[in-house]
């Protein structure tokens, strides 16, 4: 343990985080890594000109520099450890020695500063070896201060040692970051804090229980001078022994057999219950978001014992009065996921919120009401096999599987979260309580099976491609006959398509046949009908349209839309004369157009008149072109009737120029 600071004590009380400050690499705790490169570069005499010390607060940066430049500056060094007793190393334990400067850069970040410090660098020592610019905060420089600093810290003279240290060394810019050798700090895990404070305790002659020094160390997340600080409070308001009690009273958490309470209610899923334990644990002041961060903690830990972590990952172990091993097997891994995204999403508006309360009992609630989450991809899964395991044949006498639409929460039996005992035991009833198995057709009931097209539909007409899955029912039919539905198939489609209205009614009377399949109304449509497909393919169409008809047929009813495949016709060579080609071509669009559904729409509504149409730009700058030849002559292109048909059609990437 390390002594007391050595230095003269000033006037009037010392805190305990000045007075049990680190003097020796050695009691830099949880640092080890950064005392053996120092001390490793002292013995070897490898010492270097500017150092940069980076981590979160309180973890010791500004005590190991100090460190450091004593061990420069001892009397019988420069040495691995200084010996804390020469006049240089109590100097500078006292912040007295004029060889080593200690500068805040939160408030000596402007240029001038460092133009100064310039100047005062190419001074010798006063007494020492060397003379230890300590910059605290450095990333708080302005840009023009790191500029004029860059020289100097690149090439200082040999009696000058740069220590910067930072809390957020991503604001340096890379040219500083370059010219210092990095020291990274790491927040002190909780048992060696909690270590630290007993030898504190001990020294003052206090009376504190070991699980006071364990909340408190776990209430310091790793800052080593924020544990020191709390305990200081309590040391100075405590008239007698410090239990777990009066921690909590100056931290502003719940009892932790409370916190425990609170967590089996949400893992039983009874908001009422989980609203009263909430309330219990704001009893005697406690502060909101502090219950809320220690919910956070054990669901932590009940998260690593989900993924199969070990009681050596636990954080706040069994103290919460819960077993996070308990936590894990009854929520599951997706289900604490979704619950620790709400606890932060909730932490982070209280901040900024005057109604903390109000949010804290919004996030239990909803953690209470939180369903059990599947995985998406074993959710599909497990109704595709179910499904295809009782589903009928197809045509090929295989089962035909269902396009299931997506599961977003399926609800598997869950256990009961039950808290524990004071004393670590679970309580009975047993942690792990199963709740009676849902039967299948219960679970069954809770996911939606969509209709399927039927794979008849290759097989009657091999021209055909079939696009499955378009304006299925949102639930399957009670019965796959075709009694009741209306006679006609082609007036059902054009009145389902009238109750939408206008390009509806003219593409739905571009199909060349229309029929019913079971309760599934199938629409057929030309090979050069591309734009009416992709109009009917539409997710508005096809929730008017399959509204409509379920409306008529007095069932759900669906509709697919099936596109003839591009016929293969002979090679067709293009005619000597490219002025009676063009001419052919040109009337061909000009016919197309005028009988385009949309271009006829067009001309009605802005009573327009087809003057030109022009070619998709990829048939007129092709291969073949005069264009793609640099104007030069050249050979008879040779197309296919495919391709001429393609360029006489109008689409929606290549449409008719209108003039009105």
């Amino acid at each position: 343990m390390a002594a007391p600071d050595v230095s003269p004590a000033p006037a009037g009380y010392q805190v305990v985080a000045r007075r049990y400050r680190p003097q020796l690499f050695a009691d830099l705790v949880g640092q080890e890594h950064v005392a053996r490169g120092l001390s490793g570069a002292i013995t070897s005499g490898r010492i270097g000109h500017a150092y940069l010390f980076t981590g979160a607060r309180g973890v010791g940066k500004t005590s190991a520099a100090r460190i450091f430049a004593k061990a420069l500056e001892c009397a019988a060094g420069p040495a691995a450890e200084p010996c804390n007793s020469c006049d240089a190393c109590t100097a500078i334990a006292a912040g007295q020695d004029v060889d080593v400067v200690e500068i805040d850069a939160a408030s000596n970040r402007g240029i001038d500063e460092i133009r100064q410090l310039r100047q005062n660098v190419a001074v010798r020592p006063a007494r020492g070896r060397f003379k230890v610019y300590i910059i605290d905060e450095v990333h708080m420089l302005t840009r023009e201060a790191f500029n004029a600093l860059l020289k100097t810290l690149e090439e200082p003279p040999g009696h000058v040692k740069f220590v910067l240290c930072t809390t957020e060394p991503d604001k340096l810019p890379i040219t500083i970051l370059s010219r210092c050798q990095r020291f990274d700090f790491v927040t002190v895990d909780a048992p060696a804090i909690a270590r630290r404070l007993a030898q504190i305790v001990e020294a003052e002659g206090a009376e504190v229980s070991a699980e006071a020094l364990n909340l408190i160390a776990r209430r310091a997340a790793g800052s080593m001078r924020d544990s020191q600080s709390l305990l200081e409070q309590l040391l100075g308001s405590a008239t007698g022994p410090i239990g777990v009690d009066d921690v909590h009273a100056v931290i502003g958490t719940g009892r932790e057999e409370r916190i425990g309470s609170l967590v089996a209610a949400i893992g039983n899923r009874d908001p009422a219950a989980a609203i009263a334990a909430l309330d219990a644990a704001l009893e005697g002041g406690a502060d909101p978001g502090g219950v809320l961060e220690q919910v956070l903690a054990v669901l932590r830990d009940g998260l690593v014992a989900s993924v199969g972590c070990g009681p050596e990952r636990f954080l706040q172990g069994s103290g919460a009065g819960v077993d996070p091993a308990a936590i894990g097997a009854a929520l599951g891994t997706p289900t604490i996921l979704a619950m620790l995204q709400i606890l932060d999403q909730s932490l982070t508006r209280m901040r900024s919120s005057g109604h903390a309360h109000v949010l804290a009992e919004m996030a239990v609630v909803r953690l209470a009401r939180l369903e059990d989450l599947e995985s998406l991809a074993e959710a599909v899964d497990r109704v595709t096999a179910g499904a295809a395991a009782r589903g009928p044949a197809g045509a090929a006498g295989a089962p035909v599987t269902p396009a299931v639409r997506p599961v977003v929460a399926v609800v598997p039996p869950r256990p009961t979260v039950a808290p524990m005992t004071g004393q670590g035991q679970p309580a009975p009833p047993a942690p792990l309580q199963p709740a009676p198995a849902a039967t299948p057709a219960a679970r069954e009931k809770k996911t939606t099976d969509a209709m399927t097209e039927p794979a008849a539909a290759a097989a009657e007409n091999p021209a055909t491609v079939v696009d499955a899955g378009v304006g299925m029912p949102d639930e399957e039919p009670a019965s796959t006959s075709a009694a009741g539905l209306p006679a006609d198939p082609r007036a059902a489609l054009l009145g389902g398509s009238a109750t939408l209205g206008g390009l509806a009614v003219d593409f739905a009377g571009a199909a060349r046949s229309v029929e019913w399949r079971d309760d599934v109304l199938v629409v057929n449509l030309p090979a050069d009908a591309t734009t009416a497909a992709a109009f009917l393919r539409r997710p508005e169409v096809t929730r008017g349209l399959t509204a409509a008809l379920t409306e008529m047929a007095g069932r759900p009813i669906g509709y697919t839309i099936a596109v003839d495949a591009p016929a293969a016709g002979p090679a067709v060579t293009a005619a000597a004369s490219p002025r009676t080609s063009t001419a052919a071509t040109q009337a061909a669009r000009l016919k197309a157009a005028a009988e385009h559904p949309l271009v006829a729409r067009a001309r009605a509504v802005f009573d327009a008149a087809i003057r030109t149409v022009e070619p998709p730009r990829r048939a007129e700058e092709g291969a073949g072109s005069p264009v793609a030849a640099g104007r030069t002559a050249a050979p008879a292109a040779t197309v296919t009737a495919e391709e001429d048909e393609r360029d006489a059609s109008v689409d929606d990437d290549a449409g008719g120029m209108l003039d009105g």
